[in-house]
């Protein structure tokens, strides 16, 4: 039997294996970049959407081609094709053979992403399913998918040629499934920012629950800047899709459920992310609406949610936190936020000496203070590190710690949890707002898990804490990207 077989061995092997659908061509190691791509000479104006596996642990990873299938008409940008922001832990691009050219490319995050920096990614194999979507090409292009090296830049990790006219790519457009409507609309899709909630874990007497708590949350959202200030970039559609039962899997207290996309707690060993493994069926439900972002809103009152960038979010709609959940994974899904907060327990392994800095836009390992990614916001004269009282916040969140870790081992009611978690929020407003800097841009130690090493731009925000506002730093942040997808 033949030993492991490595990303670029199996990548050469897919090539030769999907030859019917494939025409090869040396890609190059150059890419030419001119002038924007215009969009008339490369698409038309649908979605092809490729589906793939991307496996890996104990040292491996192989990504494998599943399927390439039409995902309905085209809402992304006729103009902004080619992705500037720097975004995300991968990349992948759409190349013209003819030309050698980038003529779209995003960067995006995933579940895999995340789940090889857990211990178990050392100890056994996993398969996850993902999807790259681009305007339907009207000729042969390369598919490029690279990923970030130890030193953050992009290394490319697959290649696939792909002739949109083979006999293996499906072009029939996606079956309708559930009902789609607009909670708001600005404009043509293509010029707008396209945002879409689905509802999980509602069942068909609960769809007007759905319709108000959508209501409500985004209403949270459009409430905070900078997406206040940018209501009118953005359409934000809902997906009625009823489910059989109400409430979602939770597998630490044994709560079992079949529902539409299969929405989970316990992810990656935490109890209170959420999030749904099962890429392939979401995306097929999704292909109904025009969307670039989705947040799944989960029937449920307990505490959880989750958001990785450019794929999926989600929020409890019940729990009394819902709309600070529902704004909060919104930004690490849209932006790329990190998680500012590192005194909470987490799966991912960190403490790593060899660090580079970070893609995320609101965190630093300040290798450069001189040149700081957010520099142009700090005021002369301020120190970087800027000091903040870390002594007197870690005190309490070790005592917040603990004292969660107490109504978790007794199995407390949800409301003891929200009555923590509120006065969790009231302390920490109070000590972080009376600190000599805050409200001003710097660089405070304590970050994306890190007490140590990594550093976020202000005293607070809502990735550090539970607080409703984004700092100035997430905030620029958000307006890049909403700047690549609108008019």
């Amino acid at each position: 039997m033949s030993g492991p077989v490595s990303a670029r061995s199996l990548a050469a092997r897919l090539v030769l294996g999907v030859a019917l659908l494939l025409f090869s061509q040396d890609i190059g190691s150059v890419r030419a970049q001119v002038a924007s791509p215009d969009f008339d000479d490369h698409f038309q104006r649908r979605t092809m959407r490729v589906d793939y596996f991307h496996s890996g642990g104990m040292g491996e990873e192989i990504l494998a081609l599943d399927r390439v299938v039409s995902d309905g008409p085209w809402a992304g940008s006729l103009t902004q094709l080619v992705d500037d922001t720097n975004l995300g832990k991968y990349l992948f691009e759409i190349i013209d053979p003819a030309t050698n050219r980038v003529i779209y490319s995003r960067g995006f995050a995933s579940i895999y992403g995340e789940w090889e920096t857990t211990g178990e990614a050392r100890r056994r194999h996993a398969t996850f399913h993902e999807s790259l979507r681009f305007p339907w090409p009207l000729h042969s292009v390369q598919v490029v998918l690279k990923k970030r090296d130890d030193e953050g830049a992009f290394r490319e990790l697959w290649s696939v040629p792909l002739d949109p006219d083979s006999r293996f790519v499906n072009p029939t457009p996606p079956p309708a499934e559930g009902r789609v409507w607009a909670v708001f609309e600005n404009g043509d899709p293509t010029e707008k920012v396209d945002l879409v909630l689905l509802s999980e874990g509602y069942t068909e007497a609960e769809m007007g629950k759905f319709h108000s708590d959508v209501a409500r949350l985004v209403e949270r959202l459009f409430e905070t800047e900078p997406f206040k200030s940018n209501r009118t970039e953005f359409n934000v559609w809902a997906i009625d899709l009823p489910s059989e039962q109400s409430g979602v899997n939770r597998p630490h207290v044994r709560q079992f459920r079949r529902t539409t996309v299969s929405v989970e707690y316990t992810i990656l060993g935490s109890e209170r992310y959420l999030l749904t493994f099962d890429n392939r069926r979401l995306r097929d439900v999704l292909s109904a609406a025009p969307y670039e972002f989705v947040e799944i809103l989960v029937n449920e009152e307990q505490y959880g949610g989750g958001g990785i960038y450019n794929f999926q979010a989600t929020t409890a709609v019940d729990t009394e936190f819902a709309d600070y959940i529902f704004v909060h994974e919104f930004g690490h899904h849209f932006a790329g936020l990190a998680d500012e907060y590192y005194t909470s327990s987490v799966a991912y392994e960190t403490g790593d000496a060899r660090r580079p800095e970070p893609w995320e836009p609101n965190v630093t390992a300040l290798l450069d203070p001189e040149h700081l990614k957010w520099g142009d916001l700090v005021a002369e004269g301020r120190p970087l590190p800027t000091p903040w009282g870390k002594v007197a916040y870690e005190e309490h969140a070790r005592s917040i710690q603990a004292r969660r870790q107490a109504l978790i081992d007794r199995q407390a009611p949800e409301a003891e949890f929200d009555a923590l978690f509120e006065e969790q929020r009231r302390i920490e407003s109070e000590l972080l707002h009376a600190m000599e800097h805050s409200g001003h841009v710097g660089a405070f130690e304590g970050a994306m898990y890190e007490a140590r090493g990594l550093y976020r731009s202000e005293t607070d925000c809502i990735m550090f804490t539970r607080t409703d506002y984004f700092c100035r730093v997430c905030r620029r942040a958000i307006e890049r990207v909403i700047a690549l997808y609108s008019s």
